[in-house]
């Protein structure tokens, strides 16, 4: 289908500077703080009709609690958000999520190899694409992370998503692919150990949640000695316990410093490798207490405070790798999706979520 371009006389740039309204011309995507969402492409942009939104974790978890439980609250302020900024990002966690939609104009200089009716889950944050909703979310309840919904998004030239695949139920599909920079840095950093002849051991903060089920997963894939999954509460234990997904399950308060730390070292660390997936602010010191001298630590929260983790590494002389799990890692969908395919434990936690 042709792009609808007649009102577009300013050049459009492949990372979205053209959407910026406010501050124009200052920002990217991501840091502007209103984006043009009208529905006229730019040469190189795709619409896409939307299906559902799939709000990120630590965004979900602040509203609900900003508004004691009260879904028509969360409710009304997703909408306000997105009718304020053009986009859905959270003011507060910075954070937004991810969506699935059918492929409804494609403009004839896309480089996204997708066309129309293509059915697509966007691998960029919410929190970057200009999105319109047009249903008031008259189907979402406020009480979940998934959320019906009718409107449109836009892709810029840059952008990224992928074709659902025919094999699995969409929302399986979207609940791998919110979280699938996880597994995939994961698996490439436990390689990086695994090829200097030392099979890691692995702590994952958050082992029973999707991308820390995930990152369980791909440790195991990618050649780890020892699985160190820690939970906070015994309901999130037995989730795990019996899936062979960890070798210990440790219940323990990822915000204690001396808690966690002698929990790990009870299971068997300090950690090679520290996987931090909870969606709670606080547990940055404590990761650090947990790695071992010249170990890596994976920072995949929202709610990280990164100011907080690099000088309480300094407060502590610990020397350890801190990486930023920025959700991109070449082939990361294709990756994530065929650890559901072929790790069935992570795939029974994940269709768990879908029935609850």
């Amino acid at each position: 289908m042709a792009a609808t371009n007649e009102r577009r006389p300013t050049p459009s740039s492949p990372v979205g500077l053209h959407r910026v309204l406010e501050p124009a011309g200052a920002s990217l995507p991501q840091a502007a703080a209103r984006l043009d969402a009208s529905p006229q492409l730019w040469p190189d942009e795709v619409r896409i009709s939307l299906d559902t939104l799939n709000l990120d974790a630590a965004s979900f978890r602040q509203l609900t609690e900003k508004h004691s439980g009260d879904g028509a609250a969360v409710r009304r302020e997703v909408l306000d958000i997105v009718a304020d900024r053009g986009k859905m990002q959270n003011p507060v966690t910075g954070s937004g999520g991810m969506l699935i939609g059918t492929v409804d104009e494609v403009g004839p200089e896309s480089t996204l190899g997708l066309s129309v009716g293509d059915r697509v889950a966007t691998l960029v944050s919410l929190s970057l694409t200009p999105l319109v909703i047009t249903d008031e979310l008259a189907g979402w309840d406020g009480r979940s992370e998934r959320v019906p919904a009718e409107g449109h998004a836009i892709l810029f030239g840059r952008s990224i998503a992928a074709q659902l695949p025919d094999d699995l139920d969409p929302a399986l599909a979207l609940m791998v692919m919110d979280v699938c920079g996880a597994p995939a840095l994961v698996a490439r950093v436990v390689g990086e150990y695994v090829e200097r002849g030392l099979a890691p051991t692995v702590a994952v903060l958050g082992g029973a949640g999707k991308s820390g089920s995930l990152s369980l997963a791909a440790a195991a894939d990618a050649g780890a000695r020892r699985r160190i999954a820690v939970v906070p509460f015994q309901r999130e234990a037995d989730l795990l316990s019996g899936t062979g997904l960890a070798d210990e399950v440790v219940i323990a308060d990822a915000r204690s410093p001396l808690g966690l730390s002698e929990a790990v070292a009870a299971a068997g660390g300090p950690a090679d490798v520290t996987v931090v997936c909870v969606d709670v602010p606080g547990c940055e010191q404590p990761a650090i207490l947990s790695t071992a001298q010249g170990g890596t630590i994976i920072f995949f929260s929202m709610a990280t405070h990164f100011a907080a983790a690099a000088l309480g590494a300094e407060g502590v002389a610990a020397d350890v790798r801190m990486l930023v799990g920025n959700g991109y890692v070449p082939g990361h969908a294709a990756y994530a999706l065929d650890l559901i395919r072929r790790d069935a434990a992570v795939r029974g936690l994940f269709e768990g979520r879908l029935e609850d």
